[in-house]
């Protein structure tokens, strides 16, 4: 499982693509956080997903070649976050410019993928870590 973001991205915006990456992912994916958990006083705080989720960077033409390949791969989820996200706040807004849209027109600026380590590993290898 791994988040990608468009390096040129600033801290704020690459925040937001994060999170919303991270909530659209765990709404597709049962089972993804754990467990909730309880402090000794009987406080109980909702449970956080159980293994690692890595923030990477890559292009754009990268999260492109990349979205491409991982929505053809069996097993492989992906979310994609579009420009267009980013660009209103009005949800219909949002969706009226992706279906004006075609495939090959949409510009990622983020993806989450969650399946097999080896074929997310496969995508995401050589990309570094957001810092």
């Amino acid at each position: 499982m791994a988040i990608v973001l468009d390096e040129s991205l600033g801290a704020g915006l690459g925040a937001n693509a994060a999170a919303v990456l991270a909530v659209t992912l765990s709404a597709l994916v049962p089972g993804l956080p754990g467990p909730d958990v309880v402090d000794r006083d009987g406080t109980s705080y909702p449970g956080l997903i159980p293994i690692g989720l890595p923030i990477l960077k890559a292009s754009r033409a990268d999260l492109h070649a990349m979205h491409e390949l991982a929505r053809r791969m069996a097993g492989v989820t992906v979310v994609t976050f579009p420009y267009h996200g980013q660009q209103t706040t009005d949800y219909a807004e949002f969706a009226s410019r992706v279906a004006a849209s075609s495939t090959d027109e949409i510009e990622h600026i983020g993806l989450a993928l969650h399946g097999p380590r080896k074929q997310v590993g496969k995508l995401v290898g050589q990309l570094p870590l957001l810092r």
